[in-house]
């Protein structure tokens, strides 16, 4: 099964998305994903109105050169489609907790 969305959605869709959106840039075969899926699982189940969208980045993949993604995982908080908060390669539950409150 993917996890990731093969067809990013386009900048200008994420931009006008409304309220939080927590953006995750990966590919299924990473093992850095893979690892962080089990602290995104608890994280989400406490955050049941965050809106999540996994995407798969790499070459040639807009949206993540847009925001400057060099790593993965690579998670970004977004509201009303501006950046407040950015986790990378999370090691813990506190990694993504620290995100900017409000979520």
């Amino acid at each position: 099964m993917t996890h990731y969305l093969i067809d990013n959605p386009s900048p200008e869709d994420v931009a006008a998305l409304p309220g939080l959106t927590l953006l995750e840039f990966g590919v299924d075969w990473c093992p850095h994903c893979q690892g962080a899926q089990p602290l995104l699982a608890q994280f989400l189940s406490a955050h049941p109105s965050l809106r999540h969208l996994a995407v798969e980045d790499g070459k040639g993949r807009r949206l993540g050169r847009l925001y400057g993604v060099k790593l993965w995982p690579c998670f970004i908080l977004l509201r009303d489609g501006v950046e407040m908060g950015r986790a990378t390669r999370p090691q813990s539950l506190a990694d993504l907790e620290a995100l900017p409150a409000g979520v």
